[in-house]
């Protein structure tokens, strides 16, 4: 009998209890924001405003690019930084899109993980009623001695193929795959993984950009103020880089007659704090590894050295590393200035009009006949410059930044500078100017570019990737099924029916002291090879060598 609790109705005319709506559109908002739909919108939204990050110069990586953007396009440029284009990664809305699907992952996954684990602790359900009904079904008869031991030997063969068993009583249920949705878990939380690597990376992480010529004068300390170009992320403070010098001793380039590069190998001079002055080595693909950071070798080129003595008999001699045109020969490009010489020794003032300034190629190899405008081979073979001399105001003195490997062309197209001769150069040469300055190729000097890296999320980068790759091979291979057997006594029906011999795939037929094995399949996803391993797995319960037959069917039908 049951017993209906008699509850109070309420009063009349007494208002009804709505919900706070609030707390309804919370509720809400977070259930669509931690669906699996709303968390693909956001991975798609995330790579198309990562889609400027590549295209335009980004302050980061490249502020010189950035500055001749402004100059190309005054009126499209200030628009574009004030929506944080030139700074996508670190903009407002880009961290908003990456929190938001951060969230939306963790919202998708932590759910799932819940039932997942439950549906690995549960036992695989009882055998549904009727057989038959399932996509697979068989009945064999005559094949399996009757009692607990028919039952025990199904069982035994479906743990042997790595399915999970449950016997109850005289029906045996079996379930396999749940690699799939373990494999999906693993894909989407390495994915999670990943963002948090990236993360860090941006947070704690720094890089810079350095060239460093080969020589003692030319050590490089790691401080942000000597790097060419660097960036720190928001957690990272100048005082935070690990201390430590480098001093390029020598570079040593190997070539095929091709021009082809066969080798490259930088040698250093490292000092630490802490740690005794030692000497190490370091390639494209082998870095130096320094106080948890990396020295990548990004390039190698050439300095020429060159010494002016000016209109007053005073010497300079400096070396001015020469970038390389992007030709496979290392015909290189460059500017060597002088801005202070010609210093009148009576009144000890410079004249802002007599700066020197020399722009021209460097050719490790130059031709023996001209044109002198291309390298024939990337080593020096027959070095040689060819300038084009200019004296004048270089403009250095007005205080706009300017690049050290290219001259002011609004210097020259104002007249302020002016053009005063040009010359091929071999090492050892001089060249007499028309005021009686003199200048002379010394020699060259290798240099490097190097980049020097601190990432604290690529060892996390590095595991959620590979995890990352093996959950998504388990999601796309895995296919999860069920299979049930049952077994009734030799000459009773099979799923309520009479027993037919037609039914049993073998062409048996029930003998005394023999049972009826009914069998039925059940994929969980799209499987189209569930018939095949269906048939395999009918045909190792009778005991018979595993063949390819013809698939398990509906009773009745072949």
């Amino acid at each position: 009998m049951t017993v209906v609790e008699d509850r109070p109705a309420p009063p009349a005319g007494a208002p009804r209890r709505r919900p706070n709506p609030v707390l309804a559109l919370l509720r809400n908002s977070w259930r669509q924001l931690t669906s699996m739909r709303t968390a693909l919108i956001l991975l798609f939204l995330l790579a198309v405003a990562a889609v400027p990050g590549s295209v335009l110069p980004q302050r980061g990586v490249n502020p010189e690019n950035v500055n001749k953007y402004f100059v190309e396009h005054p009126d499209l440029a200030p628009k574009l930084d004030r929506i944080g284009a030139f700074e996508v990664f670190g903009s407002v809305w880009f961290s908003a899109i990456y929190l938001l699907l951060f969230t939306s992952l963790i919202g998708c996954i932590v759910p799932r993980l819940r039932d997942h684990v439950r549906a690995l602790r549960a036992k695989p359900p009882a055998a549904p009623k009727r057989l038959d009904r399932l996509p697979q079904h068989a009945v064999l008869a005559g094949v399996v001695p009757t009692g607990p031991e028919a039952v025990e030997a199904i069982a035994a063969e479906l743990r042997r193929r790595r399915w999970r068993v449950q016997v109850r009583g005289v029906e045996v249920s079996a379930e396999k795959g749940y690699l799939k949705e373990t494999g999906n878990l693993l894909f989407h939380t390495s994915l999670i993984a990943v963002l948090l690597g990236v993360a860090l990376g941006s947070w704690y992480g720094w890089h810079g950009n350095k060239l460093l010529v080969a020589g003692a004068d030319n050590a490089f300390c790691n401080t942000r103020q000597q790097y060419a170009e660097a960036k720190l992320g928001p957690r990272v403070d100048s005082a935070d880089l690990p201390p430590f010098c480098l001093t390029l001793k020598k570079f040593d380039a190997t070539f095929l007659e091709s021009t082809q590069p066969e080798s490259y190998r930088a040698t250093v001079d490292v000092e630490e704090a802490g740690r005794a002055a030692r000497t190490a080595s370091f390639s494209v693909n082998d870095p130096l590894r320094l106080g948890g950071a990396n020295v990548y070798l990004l390039g190698h080129g050439y300095a020429p050295i060159l010494r002016y003595t000016d209109r007053y008999g005073k010497t300079q001699t400096s070396n001015f590393p020469f970038l390389t045109t992007g030709d496979a020969t290392l015909t290189s490009e460059g500017v060597a200035a002088f801005p202070d010489v010609n210093v009148d020794p009576a009144t000890g003032k410079r004249d802002a009009d007599l700066q020197v300034a020399f722009e021209g190629l460097y050719l490790p190899t130059a031709p023996q006949q001209p044109p002198f405008t291309r390298s024939e081979f990337p080593t020096e073979r027959n070095p040689a410059v060819v300038l084009v001399a200019y004296r004048g105001n270089l403009g250095m003195d007005a205080g706009i930044p300017g690049s050290v490997y290219q001259l002011d062309q609004r210097q020259v197209s104002s007249g302020k500078l002016k053009q005063i001769g040009d010359r091929k150069l071999a090492v050892g040469e001089k060249w007499t100017l028309d005021d009686g300055s003199v200048l002379e190729f010394v020699g060259t000097q290798p240099y490097i570019t190097i980049s020097v890296r601190y990432d604290p999320g690529s060892a996390l980068l590095l595991v959620s990737s590979t995890t990352l790759l093996v959950g998504l091979m388990g999601a796309l291979f895995g296919k999860r099924r069920r299979v049930w057997f049952r077994l009734t006594p030799a000459g009773a029906g099979a799923s309520g029916g009479a027993a037919d011999p037609a039914a049993d795939p073998a062409g048996g037929s029930p003998t005394a002291g023999s049972s009826l094995v009914e069998a039925g399949g059940l994929p969980r996803t799209d499987y189209p090879g569930f018939a095949d391993e269906f048939a395999q797995l009918l045909a190792a319960i009778r005991g018979e060598e595993t063949t390819r037959g013809p698939a398990g069917t509906r009773e009745g039908a072949q």
